[in-house]
């Protein structure tokens, strides 16, 4: 069992989603069921599954949900990839997100290979 406030990857995860509310809270209210409600879930994800799986009670368990956190991760790079190019996020506004999620990719690959 991991204490959360002590793992960087999941404070960082925070951040992110909370960016990801603001800057999606922009987005046409025609996408509120598309990809608003796509990106916030997965922007959540992310630091959920983080906790979940140091709530965890082995490494095995712990690396199985910071692996989904991962995929999440890659799934929140591509939906905010395509809302740029959608013109629904700026370039400026988006490439500071998206450096903190490749950032939390490297941090959960990193956790992942301590945990084998």
């Amino acid at each position: 069992m991991h204490r959360l406030e002590d793992l960087k990857v999941w404070k960082k995860a925070m951040e992110v989603a909370e960016d990801i509310y603001l800057i999606s809270a922009n987005f046409p209210s025609d996408e509120r069921f598309g990809l608003t409600s796509q990106i916030r879930r997965c922007a959540v994800s992310i630091p959920s599954n983080i906790a979940e799986g140091a709530g965890r009670n082995t490494k095995g368990e712990f690396k199985n949900f910071v692996s989904i956190a991962n995929g999440s991760a890659y799934e929140l790079f591509t939906q905010l990839t395509l809302a740029h190019k959608l013109k629904l996020i700026e370039k400026d506004e988006v490439k500071p997100i998206l450096e903190q999620v490749v950032e939390i990719q490297k941090m959960n690959y990193s956790l992942i290979k301590s945990l084998k």
